[in-house]
């Protein structure tokens, strides 16, 4: 056993002294042990010690007395610093013996400060226990005999798994019950940041749910997942997991189920997975195929439950034809009994239709034949096969549970072959919710509701699909991306002229909301670069516009809104004018009014609803000097209403800003109240910094200000007159944000000529055309720069890690 060149002396502490000699290895005599080689050994360590230990209190093979073991290591997956889960059986014994034994078994591991979950009980408590409460009882379905009297382990095992398979009818409903609540707290480990391995959805956890099911004799302890899909199947989702929760513990150098965002380079690196995000791409793949399994194990389960009562006399559900070769039978998508999958290529395709139309499964069983019999469909497509292709596409949400269901079993993979690359691919944006491939369904789904929009849903919905498929390659992914799209048009049998549209929408995807949220709209320039980029095709650009909506909607929680929307449809506006004939549109005039106003003199505040139902527009005309923006941007943070977009323009002495403002709550302020305190800020009598600093605390809670997710990036952009520059900032939003990057770039002697400030959730994408004038060089930016990065959140610096033995 490898446990045995540790073997310990005898006491408790031994054993820890044994343990910790394992995990560090790395010596010529103990060399470091990989995650399942270092599992083993514990097994083998931990077994040594009790076996000594028990012979050495009497607890022999005809003693009354046995130690069970349950837990991590009754699976024989012992962690590094997993809680040692035993059971102290015994029958016909005196209580004191009983009592005298348990003392001298429990006492030095307490000792030893191991962690340990136990109990003493006869067989018939054990049993009782274990048909009472669910916990215990999944627990017990795992028990191993250890050492002393194997024959009353057996009686234990076997009565335990016998109350089980006799009752499981009765706590099928609250075994799911549990296992959905658990979900619930811990969440889907495919899409967590920090994910819990053990709790999780798709976690151990998760499996040893099935092991369950297994022993119940309702399913099998591989549900509809065989060796040859992609990533192996479910025993290798449960070595990975394994594995990558042996190294949390060994790094943590403590139990813990959760993956923390600074280990997992560590972790990726020990497992020679590569860093954090190979480290995401392994456990989503692992999580989703444990999830996969999870739900035909429970969907097989409820179907095999016995019946009892009035449901024995029920007649067995009929089948009930959806499509040519696929019906549905007991709430699943199956095949027809006359359905010939070897010589009907397409069968794939109409199962996963039917599926995602009525949002009924695909029977595992039906997964798997097709796996085993469908051919490879030829190139190009049948005209039939696209057309069940595009109503899966089109069927809403639906969609993502059948193609997760294909994905998993290794058919959607033969379908798509370019796939790969982005299965189970993080993000690499903090705003992105998804893996790469799960948004890219994600982003089919909203387009499916959108499609009406567009004279070719078809190509929306195509488009949808492959927009980022060159992701996970080297290059510009939408450059890699159009060359991937057009092999696949071809292979899907579209018209030439419809591969070069579904080639141009993947290339151009991202053209109109980076546009539109980073060039003045009102620049002639800016139109006709995007009608340039489109070869001025107007079908082309309504694919994009809808395609940009369907995808910001897939990104996450708040990176589409109305301002977004505004944006995004005023350059769509500006851009069929001239793809209609009429001229560039040149920036739009100053209100006669409020030229009036400007050169009148004095400070005027307007508020007036904007273009949706929460964005107002506030219009500032006040005497132009340095620090304006800051002033008037300081003004409406303090008032709770948060920038959105600022248009700067001047008139004579006065400068005209304009701001769409949405109200962090409520209603927003009377524009002269805004007017009064501005004049204050103008006159240096509100000293905006400190009150934005004190409005931060309260809003915080008197918390110290968050650190950021994601470090700020600042990007230049060359413009066409010497002097002028584009600055791109992309940081995390706090209050007062604009005020205070304003008052830095005035601070630098920099003139603000426009800006276009973009909020995505929690995010800003700002963007402010600079006049530097003569000085434009590369110290004058980089100056600038640190200003601007010195009031934007930045992420929380990494703390030192302690030396070892510390």
């Amino acid at each position: 056993m490898a446990g045995k060149a540790y073997e310990p002396a005898g006491g408790a502490a031994d054993l820890i002294k044994a343990r910790d000699q394992l995990l560090e290895g790395g010596q010529p005599r103990h060399p470091r042990l990989d995650a399942a080689a270092l599992r083993q050994a514990l097994v083998d360590l931990y077994e040594l010690w009790l076996t000594g230990k028990g012979a050495e209190l009497g607890i022999t093979r005809d003693s009354g007395l046995a130690v069970v073991a349950v837990g991590g290591l009754g699976r024989r997956e012992m962690l590094p610093y997993s809680d040692l889960d035993l059971v102290l059986l015994h029958d016909d014994v005196a209580p004191k013996r009983v009592a005298e034994v348990a003392d001298r078994l429990w006492y030095p591991l307490w000792d030893a400060h191991i962690k340990l979950d136990h109990s003493v009980r006869t067989v018939a408590q054990a049993v009782r226990v274990a048909s009472e409460d669910m916990v215990a009882a999944l627990g017990m379905l795992e028990a191993r005999h250890i050492v002393g009297d194997e024959e009353l382990s057996n009686l234990l095992i076997g009565g335990v798994r016998r109350e089980w398979r006799t009752g499981i009818r009765s706590r099928f409903d609250e075994l799911v019950a549990q296992a959905q609540a658990r979900w619930q707290r811990s969440g889907a480990i495919a899409h967590r940041a920090e994910p819990d391995l053990k709790n999780g959805r798709g976690g151990l956890r998760d499996i040893q749910l099935l092991d369950a099911l297994a022993i119940a004799q309702l399913t099998d302890a591989m549900p509809g997942l065989g060796p040859e899909v992609p990533g192996g199947g479910l025993n290798q989702a449960r070595q990975r997991l394994l594995d990558v929760r042996t190294e949390l513990h060994r790094v943590a150098g403590r139990a813990r189920d959760q993956v923390r965002a600074q280990d997992a380079d560590e972790i990726g690196a020990a497992l020679r997975l590569g860093d954090r995000f190979d480290l995401a791409r392994t456990l989503s793949d692992c999580a989703r195929t444990v999830g996969y399994s999870v739900d035909v194990g429970l969907r097989t389960a409820a179907n095999a439950l016995p019946r009892r009562g009035l449901a024995r006399l029920r007649r067995m559900p009929v089948r009930r034809p959806l499509d040519e070769g696929v019906v549905e039978h007991a709430g699943e998508v199956v095949l027809a009994r006359d359905a010939r999958p070897q010589r009907d290529p397409g069968l794939v395709l109409r199962v996963a239709a039917a599926s995602a139309q009525t949002g009924l499964p695909m029977s595992a069983t039906t997964l798997n034949r097709l796996a085993e019999d469908a051919p490879e469909l030829r190139e190009p497509w049948p005209r039939e096969a696209l057309n069940d292709l595009l109503v899966l596409l089109g069927a809403g949400r639906g969609v993502i549970d059948a193609v997760e269901a294909l994905d998993r079993t290794g058919l959607w993979g033969r379908l798509l072959p370019e796939w790969g690359a982005v299965r189970d691919l993080p993000p690499r944006d903090a705003t992105h919710t998804w893996t790469v491939d799960r948004h890219l369904m994600e982003t089919v789904a909203y387009a499916s509701t959108l499609s009406t929009r567009v004279a070719r849903p078809d190509l929306l919905l195509l488009g949808a699909l492959l927009h980022d498929i060159g992701k996970g390659r080297a290059g510009d992914h939408s450059e890699v991306g159009a060359e991937l799209a057009t092999h696949i048009g071809r292979r899907l049998g579209l018209w030439p002229s419809d591969v070069r549209t579904l080639a141009a929408i993947v290339r151009h995807h991202l053209l109109l909301p980076d546009t539109a949220t980073r060039r003045d709209l009102a620049d002639p320039d800016t139109v006709r670069y995007v009608v340039d980029a489109l070869d001025g095709d107007p079908q082309l650009l309504e694919l994009l516009h809808t395609l940009a909506e369907a995808d910001s909607l897939a990104t996450g929680p708040g990176v589409w809104g109305d301002w977004k929307a505004s944006l995004l449809g005023d350059l769509v506006r500006r851009c069929r004018l001239v793809l209609a004939g009429a001229p560039l549109p040149m920036p739009e005039e100053i209100d006669p009014e409020l030229v009036a106003k400007a050169k009148a003199g004095g400070v005027h505040v307007e508020l007036r609803p904007g273009a949706g139902k929460y964005l107002y527009t506030v219009t500032v005309v006040a005497p132009d000097a340095p620090g304006l923006l800051s002033e008037a941007a300081g003004v409406l943070a303090l008032h709770s209403l948060r920038v959105l977009s600022a248009t700067l323009g001047s008139e004579g002495d006065s400068a005209i800003n304009t701001f769409v403002v949405a109200p962090r709550f409520g209603d927003p302020p009377d524009p002269g109240l805004l007017r009064q305190e501005l004049i204050r800020a103008i006159a240096g009598d509100l000293p905006l910094p400190a009150l934005l600093a004190k409005r931060e605390r309260e809003a915080l809670g008197a918390k110290p200000s968050p650190y950021a997710q994601a470090r700020p990036v600042v990007l230049w952009t060359e413009t066409a007159i010497a002097g002028q520059v584009v600055l791109e900032l992309r940081a995390e939003d706090r209050i007062g944000l604009l005020s205070r990057l304003a008052a830095a770039i005035a601070g630098c002697g920099a003139d603000v000529l426009w800006a276009r400030v973009v909020t995505i959730g929690a995010a800003v994408v700002d963007v402010f055309c600079l006049d530097l004038g003569a000085d434009h060089g590369p110290r004058r930016r980089a100056a600038l720069e640190q200003a601007l990065l010195e009031v934007v959140p930045q992420p929380a610096p990494k703390l030192p890690q302690p030396e070892p033995g510390r």
